[in-house]
């Protein structure tokens, strides 16, 4: 069973002690985290994934152009590494790096992508790049480019969001550039259903993390005692993930407990949506140039590939 290293630990127990209380959105990916979100990506209501697709679908060879080939591609957050495995025939990369909070799921994703495209030298990195992030020398340094697809940029805040890319350009190099996905604003209905959807399957993501914090932390939430709420605050431009307590209920964890009130919440995701002016001013702000930008015809999401300048 897996135990928080001391980092992990003292960020969860701040956290769990805030006034409001919060787990970093990192903890929704164990390896049972990250097969519930790949289930998600599958659901009607969840746009982001099969429109940021179509997208690559229909502008795959531009993108390529763009990009380049014989690339370093970094793919953050990689997951099963389905995404980055699509465009290998158009981008055939060098080496390919998937990183992944998600060690164990990242290692099987790997196995049987190795088997599939045996020229392409593959790393996988188990770690977390949320807060600091360093390459280790086998990533090769001649051309990185940082795939960062999903709109995962959106949990970070706008602030965060300009540090976190900051990081990515001081692992650039001179020749190197960025290919990401950016979720953009649209209607408050779409983006409710997005994140709260009809069959639970998004309920049980988020509620996943308190039994994933009970394996960190030896701590005894009651998962059954939780509800999920997933919402859209228009004030913050953000989507918004919260369990919400059923009932009022004393949790012990290994170093700290707390006792939580019938409808107190814990704030587990934010998921910010962009205008595309402020998107590409972001990337700007971080030491990147955006190249070109592609989106779906409803222009709900949009594909940038910037250079680092």
């Amino acid at each position: 069973m897996p135990v928080a290293n001391a980092h992990e630990a003292e960020e969860l127990h701040a956290g769990l002690l805030a006034r409001h209380a919060w787990i970093s959105p990192k903890f929704l990916y164990d390896a049972l985290g990250s097969r519930l979100f790949e289930a998600i990506c599958e659901l009607p209501e969840y746009y982001p994934t099969r429109t940021e697709a179509s997208i690559f679908e229909h502008h795959g060879a531009e993108i390529a152009r763009a990009a380049g080939s014989d690339a370093t591609l970094v793919d953050l957050g990689a997951g099963n590494c389905a995404k980055a495995a699509s465009l290998f025939p158009l981008l055939q990369p060098a080496q390919y790096v998937a990183v992944d909070i998600s060690a164990e799921f990242l290692c099987v994703a790997l196995a049987s992508l190795r088997q599939r495209f045996p020229d392409i030298a593959m790393e996988g990195l188990g770690m977390d790049f949320s807060t600091r992030f360093e390459l280790p020398p086998l990533v090769r340094a001649e051309r990185r480019l940082f795939f960062y697809p999903g709109s995962s940029i959106g949990n970070f805040t706008p602030d965060e969001a300009h540090g976190f890319l900051r990081r990515l350009r001081a692992q650039c190099g001179r020749d190197g550039g960025l290919l990401i996905g950016i979720d953009l604003a649209k209607d408050k209905a779409v983006l409710d259903a997005a994140y709260d959807d009809a069959l639970g399957v998004t309920a049980a993501f988020d509620l996943n993390i308190l039994r994933h914090v009970n394996e960190l932390l030896d701590a005894d939430f009651d998962i059954r005692q939780w509800r999920h709420h997933g919402f859209y605050n228009p004030e913050l431009g953000r989507v918004e993930m919260h369990l919400e307590a059923r009932s009022a209920q004393h949790v012990r964890w290994r170093g700290g407990e707390r006792r939580f009130e019938a409808g107190e919440h814990i704030h587990t995701e934010n998921s910010y949506k962009y205008q595309q002016a402020d998107a590409i001013d972001l990337l700007e702000r971080s030491g990147f140039e955006a190249t070109h930008l592609w989106t779906d015809p409803q222009r709900w999401f949009a594909v940038i590939h910037a250079q680092a300048v």
